[in-house]
């Protein structure tokens, strides 16, 4: 008798065809999973890799043979013998109006990739007129680690999704309001101190338009220092315990100004704590007196 216990489970492959290339993807995989094995960049706002996917942006839908809309392909999952489009003139004409809808109300000046594909898909804003309507309301600063700018939130949701169940459990966020009311918040809109954040910043790593930033960078970009082309970014090991998270840090003029993590790291997937995120200020040794 052969014995099957302790034997590794037979991994599915799964063919489909994505813009006329035959593809196989493990079972379980999405389409989006196939256009990346395919070699396919697809633009993506609310994806991310060590998040859930909610559909919440539709700008990486894709035409599917056979259904009569568009599919979202970061959370369809594939089946046997499926055709998809990822580049037909419908798929282009909707990310494209995806894009200019997000761009007449929000300020995306600081999102680099979004602002990449707009291009790519000659998205004008600005055919919506000076009358478009936008937040409008002033950065709000509560402490010295993190500012929140509602005037980039394109509500993708993924800091909710970083602050809930796909990583801290903390739940200190959630969307509230509707329409142009609708915004990422506090319980009952309170200040971030009186709050349940407890500082881990992972909202801040996963925010694709910088309307959550280090408050070390916004002071920068105020002073018109901000320099992505003069940084580099050095991958340690956090010293303030024993898990062995991955830091990667960002340093200008030979002073960090910002922490992250990989989102491959088995350890880390992205995530950190408050120490780990904020915590590196001893590094520089300044005397101040403190």
């Amino acid at each position: 008798m052969t014995n099957t216990m302790n034997s590794p489970e037979t991994e599915v492959a799964v063919s489909i065809s994505v813009d006329g290339q035959a593809v196989s993807v493990p079972e379980g995989s999405t389409i989006l999973d196939a256009c990346t094995a395919a070699g396919i960049d697809t633009p993506t706002i609310c994806y991310g890799p060590n998040l859930t996917p909610v559909n919440a942006c539709r700008v990486c839908v894709v035409e599917l043979e056979g259904s009569r809309t568009l599919v979202p392909s970061c959370s369809r999952e594939v089946e046997p013998d499926m055709v998809v489009q990822t580049d037909s003139d419908r798929v282009k004409h909707s990310r494209k109006m995806v894009l200019e809808f997000l761009g007449s109300g929000v300020d995306l000046s600081q999102a680099d990739d979004l602002n990449a594909w707009s291009e790519h898909y000659g998205a004008d804003p600005n055919r919506y007129g000076p009358d478009a309507e936008t937040m409008n309301e002033p950065v709000k600063i509560e402490d010295d680690l993190y500012i929140r700018d509602y005037d980039k939130c394109v509500l993708c949701y993924k800091c909710v999704s970083a602050c809930g169940d796909d990583a801290q459990h903390t739940f200190a966020i959630s969307m509230t309001g509707r329409g142009f009311g609708a915004r990422i918040a506090t319980e009952f809109d309170g200040v971030l101190p009186d709050s349940a954040c407890v500082y881990c910043g992972n909202c801040v790593a996963v925010c694709p338009t910088n309307a959550l930033q280090f408050k070390t960078e916004f002071d920068l970009r105020q002073a018109a220092n901000w320099r992505p082309e003069d940084q580099s970014v050095t991958t340690t090991i956090c010293s303030y315990c024993g898990v062995g998270c991955n830091l990667e840090l960002h340093t200008q003029d030979e002073r960090i100004v910002k922490v992250t993590s990989p989102d491959d790291h088995s350890v880390t997937w992205g995530n950190l704590c408050i120490k780990g995120r904020f915590g590196w200020q001893y590094v520089h040794g300044d005397s101040d007196g403190d």
